[in-house]
């Protein structure tokens, strides 16, 4: 935009007379503009700084997926869906089997190369309507979007299925894992935190029958 124009701006804003104009007030206008562009671009700038704050803040510190906290606001947010267009979800919880024995073998650096390897091959094989988060430790949620009970049953073997084809390689050397997962489906008419509750005790009774 150039000095003119800017000027012109100013002018039909405030109201100032052509007459005016004096080179002073012209030279006063155009520092105004000038400190009013450098503003408006400043508060872009911690707009988006807060945004990119937010989106870290539900992130988890060590995976690229959603955080407890963020993941449970999620799964109110589908259950309010649900409520107002009547439709069902599912929930698949599962956490990973022996995780413990992966640490004692190749220390904290082995755990979480287990951890980051499970959460890409889940990003990798949900939709994008989808939400997968860490829910603590080893144990991580998938919200699977307008999805009936058996169909969560199927993602949640097929998710099982899957971890056990592809072995985490550390340094040449393949480790196998495997996870326990349990599936539910939940409607507008659930409590989340029931919901999440009822998919943990399903992930459990699969441990249970793996043991």
């Amino acid at each position: 935009m150039g000095a003119g124009r800017i000027v012109t701006d100013a002018v039909s804003f405030m109201g100032i007379p052509e007459a005016e104009l004096t080179p002073k007030v012209r030279d006063a206008l155009m520092s105004l503009m000038a400190e009013v562009e450098r503003l408006r671009r400043e508060v872009e700038q911690v707009r988006k700084r807060l945004g990119d704050s937010e989106e870290l803040a539900d992130l988890d510190p060590l995976l690229p997926v959603l955080n407890r906290r963020a993941f449970v606001r999620e799964l109110n947010r589908v259950v309010a869906y649900g409520r107002r267009y009547k439709e069902s979800a599912g929930l698949v919880y599962f956490d990973i089997d022996n995780f413990k024995q992966v640490n004692d073998a190749h220390g904290h650096a082995g755990g979480d190369a287990a951890l980051k390897h499970i959460a890409e091959i889940i990003a990798a094989n949900i939709r994008e309507s989808d939400v997968v988060g860490r829910l603590g430790g080893d144990e991580f949620g998938v919200i699977l979007a307008r999805t009936d009970e058996p169909a969560a049953n199927a993602k949640a073997k097929a998710l099982m299925l899957l971890m056990s084809m592809h072995p985490l390689l550390i340094e040449g050397e393949e480790i196998p894992l495997s996870i326990s997962a349990g599936a539910i489906a939940f409607t507008g008419e659930d409590d989340p935190l029931e919901a999440l509750a009822r998919a943990d005790k399903a992930m459990y009774r699969t441990k249970r029958t793996r043991a």
